[in-house]
């Protein structure tokens, strides 16, 4: 049995938004006690995690850290079609990942207690992200 979704966002800027709730209400909607939620964007500049989803200090440190990674305008970029932080914001898709899996346990999404799920937005400005969700049990 599967159940498929597609959820459409809307970014404001570089950073997390997280979608655990969302994600959670299309696993229960499937009706799959036992199984396997996958999340996917269908994007090249954002990717998706599991992180902290207590202390946002977290997240703004692995902006920071990501900055170093893959900083925004450098000068050995060739890709520059879309500004100064379109290079960087593919490095940072790549250094990421585009898809993660969670299991499903008595019909519920088995996060640990500090885990959330975030799209994270690797453009400086507002972009329509879609993702799809797709569970199977």
């Amino acid at each position: 049995m599967a159940h498929q979704e597609i959820l459409r966002l809307r970014t404001a800027r570089r950073g997390t938004l997280e979608i655990t709730r969302e994600v959670a209400a299309v696993v229960s909607r499937a009706n799959v006690r036992t199984g396997l939620v996958n999340v996917f964007t269908q994007h090249t500049s954002c990717s998706l995690i599991i992180t902290e989803n207590a202390d946002p200090s977290v997240r703004r440190d692995l902006e920071m850290l990501a900055q170093r990674w893959a900083p925004d305008g450098d000068a050995d970029y060739v890709h520059d079609a879309e500004g100064d932080d379109d290079m960087a914001a593919h490095a940072r898709t790549v250094l990421t990942a585009v898809s993660l899996s969670v299991p499903i346990g008595n019909g519920e999404m088995l996060l640990g207690t500090w885990q959330g799920i975030f799209l994270w937005e690797h453009r400086t400005h507002p972009h329509a992200r879609e993702v799809v969700i797709t569970v199977t049990g």
